[in-house]
C-alpha cells in the first residue's frame, strides 16, 4: 500500500528530510493555514505538523488519515481527544533539544547577569573610547557562580539545566508543582522557589493547569533583583503582568523565547518593552543545525515504525 504524506509545514525545519523506504507519495508546504489543513490533507494517510493546528474540524473530513507525526514534542496544536476517538495514531519527537535549549538559557542568563547588551550599545555610542580608566564599568556585572537558580518543570530539559547549573557552581532548587501540599524527595514549595531563587527558569508545558502560571502574585514573591526566563511554552506566563513589573523596577529583569502567539502578529506588551535587562528571542532557543536534523531524522524514525507495525513515540 502506497502512503500518502503530507508536510504541513515543511519551512519551519531547516535540515535534511530523508524519504522513508516504503512506498509512498511526498508532499511539502512551507506553512499552512488552519483554514486550509482539510483541503490539503484530504488523501493523506500520514500528516506531518510542527506547529500548524490540526482540529476536530478538519479532522472530521479525513476519513484516510491514520496517522499525525508531530515535529516537535508538544502536541498541544493536535486534537487528541479526537484521535483517540477515530483511533488516528499520534507520535511526537523527543530528546534532540538537549543541548540546544539549556545552551540558549544559559546565553540568555550570562547576557543578562553581564550586561552584554547595554555594553555593547556604549561601545557602539562612543563611550568606551572616551572612557578615562582602560575599561568601562557603568553597568552592573554578576557572576552566575554562587546564585540560586530555581527551576520550574523538571522533565529532561529541566535536568539538562540543572547540570549546566551546577558546573558554573550554582545552587539549584527544583521546583514542586504550584499547589501541591507535599514536597517530594530533593523539591522545594513552589512558593520557596520563588522566593529564594536569584534567577527563575521554565520548563513546564502549556496546559489549562499551567496556564499563567506566574502572574502578579508570583512575580511579587520574588527577588526585586532576581531574573525570569522563560524557554518552554508562551503563555506560563502572565505577560501584561511581567511587562509592568520591569517597567516598574520591581524585578531584576527577564528574557523569553516565546509568547503566548506566536509570531505575534497583534502586538504584545512584551514587544513594547525597550529595556536593557529585557532579551527576547523569537521562539528559537530548539533551532541549531544539529538539534533540527535530529528532529528530521527521528520524524521518519518514527513514521517507518508506524507503517512497519510498531509505532515509536507515541502519544495517542
Amino acid at each position: 500500500m502506497t502512503q500518502h504524506i503530507v508536510f504541513l509545514d515543511r519551512g519551519s525545519i531547516q535540515a535534511n528530510i530523508r524519504r522513508p523506504t516504503f512506498a509512498h507519495e511526498w508532499q511539502d508546504h512551507d506553512n499552512t493555514s488552519a483554514a486550509e489543513v482539510a483541503a490539503r490533507l484530504q488523501h493523506a494517510s500520514i500528516a506531518i505538523s510542527n506547529k500548524v493546528p490540526v482540529r476536530r474540524e478538519a479532522l472530521a473530513q479525513l476519513p484516510a488519515l491514520k496517522l499525525i507525526a508531530a515535529c516537535a514534542t508538544g502536541t498541544n496544536n493536535i486534537d487528541l481527544d479526537y484521535c483517540r476517538e477515530k483511533n488516528i495514531a499520534v507520535c511526537n519527537i523527543r530528546h534532540y533539544a538537549m543541548h540546544t535549549l539549556p545552551e540558549h538559557v544559559f546565553t540568555l542568563m550570562l547576557a543578562l547577569q553581564r550586561n552584554l547588551f547595554a555594553y555593547r550599545r556604549d561601545v557602539r555610542a562612543g563611550l568606551w573610547q572616551k572612557a578615562e580608566q582602560f575599561c568601562l564599568f557603568n553597568h552592573p556585572i554578576h557572576d552566575l557562580h554562587g546564585k540560586t537558580l530555581g527551576i520550574i518543570g523538571y522533565g529532561e530539559l529541566g535536568a539538562a539545566v540543572a547540570k549546566l547549573a551546577q558546573a558554573f557552581g550554582m545552587r539549584v532548587l527544583i521546583s514542586e508543582r504550584k499547589g501541591s501540599p507535599d514536597t517530594s524527595l530533593g523539591r522545594k514549595s513552589f512558593e520557596t522557589v520563588l522566593r529564594d531563587s536569584d534567577i527563575l527558569t521554565l520548563h513546564s508545558p502549556l496546559t489549562p493547569e499551567t496556564k499563567n502560571l506566574i502572574g502578579a502574585a508570583e512575580l511579587a514573591l520574588m527577588k526585586p533583583q532576581a531574573i525570569l526566563i522563560n524557554t518552554s511554552r508562551g503563555g506560563l506566563v502572565d505577560e501584561q503582568a511581567l511587562a509592568t513589573a520591569l517597567k516598574n523596577g520591581s524585578l531584576g529583569g527577564a528574557a523569553f523565547d516565546v509568547l503566548t502567539e506566536e509570531p505575534p502578529r497583534n502586538g504584545n506588551p512584551l514587544l513594547e518593552l525597550d529595556l536593557p535587562n529585557f532579551i527576547l528571542t523569537p521562539h528559537n532557543a530548539w533551532a541549531s543545525h544539529e538539534a533540527m536534523q535530529i528532529m528530521a531524522d527521528q520524524l521518519i524514525d518514527n513514521i517507518e515504525s508506524f507503517v512497519s507495525g510498531n509505532l515509536k513515540n507515541r502519544v495517542v
